[in-house]
Formats: structure tokens, sequence, C-alpha cells
């Protein structure tokens, strides 16, 4: 009776004392929640990627010991904003690129718009604020290189704060290896017929540029 009587307070509980239970992650992993189902019909390439990351950031967080369910469930929502314009992310695309007809800033924009979109998303749903963080920081405040780069040649005086992200970056192990898992996961997709050789390397190098890029410095992650 007791028991019984405490489920319904368990989100009362979670919000009074800030914690999640493993009961409230393992109801968001459900892959019938709206946001999941929104982005599995909006945007596949995209929720295949969230799977691929998932699955890569729980195998390393049971490796290192930190809550593999926890990082789970971020990386399942961690890209939702992309539901809102997917035939702008190369993942849902199928042939053409609408980035050919906009300007690079343009272009920029609607890219870094998926976290901020995602957030909005997320509170609006009343996802947990820890599983937001997962939104917020996957990115860190790193720059949407390429479409800086383009704006470099058309103009040398473009401001890199137009091209990055808000941030702001991981400070949790979960929420670090995210942020790796993400940024691996969809640079490894380009590799053509790659070896472990080949991986092992563009791992070391991403992880290497995170760290150079100061991405890492708020890390709990060692």
């Amino acid at each position: 009776f007791l028991t019984l009587l405490a489920y319904p307070l368990i989100p009362m509980l979670e919000r009074l004392f800030g914690f999640l239970s493993t009961l409230t992650l393992v109801e968001l992993s459900d892959m019938n929640h709206p946001l999941l189902q929104k982005l599995s019909n909006q945007a596949p390439g995209t929720m295949q990627h969230s799977l691929q990351v998932a699955n890569l950031a729980e195998s390393a967080a049971r490796k290192i010991g930190a809550s593999h369910l926890l990082v789970k469930v971020g990386a399942l929502y961690h890209d939702i904003g992309k539901s809102l314009q997917p035939q702008f992310f190369i993942e849902n695309q199928n042939g053409e690129n609408p980035h050919e007809t906009i300007s690079p800033e343009e272009s920029a924009r609607i890219i870094i718009d998926h976290v901020t979109n995602g957030l909005e998303m997320g509170k609006k749903a009343g996802l947990p604020e820890e599983i937001c963080d997962f939104i917020t920081t996957h990115h860190g405040t790193s720059t949407v290189s390429y479409f800086y780069n383009k704006a470099l040649k058309e103009d040398k005086e473009a401001t890199i704060d137009r091209y990055q992200y808000p941030g702001p970056i991981p400070k949790t192990k979960e929420q670090t290896l995210l942020m790796l898992a993400d940024t691996i996961e969809a640079a490894a997709r380009s590799l053509k017929n790659p070896n472990q050789s080949q991986i092992d390397n563009l791992v070391e190098d991403l992880t290497k540029k995170k760290i150079e890029t100061h991405q890492l410095s708020e890390s709990d992650l060692t």
C-alpha cells in the first residue's frame, strides 16, 4: 500500500531534492515519447544518429562507472531541435542541399538554432533539467567551422561569434561523453571502409581538438 502511495510522489520528490530516479529515466527512454516520435518522423536520419550516439556513450559510461542510463537518455534527446528544420542537416538529406542557396551566416544560424530550439522544446515538454543540459552542452561553445571558413572566403572580416554555439561547455562525465560520442559518430560516418587504425586515429584527433579548444576544461572527466 505504501509503495502504491509513494509512486505518484516520485516526480515531486525528484524536483524537490534535485535528482533523477531510474524509474523516470526508463520512462524517458521509451521510444513512444512524443518528442522522440516527432524526431523519428520528421528527421529519421537524426534519430538513427541519436541511437548510435546513445549506444557509444552508454558503453563508455559503463567502462568508467558513470551513469550509463542517464547518458543514454540524454543522447536520445540531444538533437530533438533538428526536427524543426531536418532538411538542413546532412544525415536527413537525400541529394539536395538547401545550404547551397543561402549565405554561410544563415546556414550557421540554422545549424546553431537546433540547440536553442531543442532546449525550448524540452522545457515545453517538461523534460528534467538534467536532460535539457545534454541539449545545451553537446556542442559546448565550439565553432561551426565549415560555414565560418566559407564566410571568411567571402569576407575576411567575418566575426567568429556568429558561428559559435552558445554553450555552456560540459561539466559532468556524462555530458562530456555525449559530446565526444556525438562528434566522433558524425565524423566516422564520413569514412569509407574504415579500419581499426583509422578509427583509433580519428578518436584521438577529435578528442585532442576538443581539449585544445577548451571544450573539456570544466569537465569532471579525467
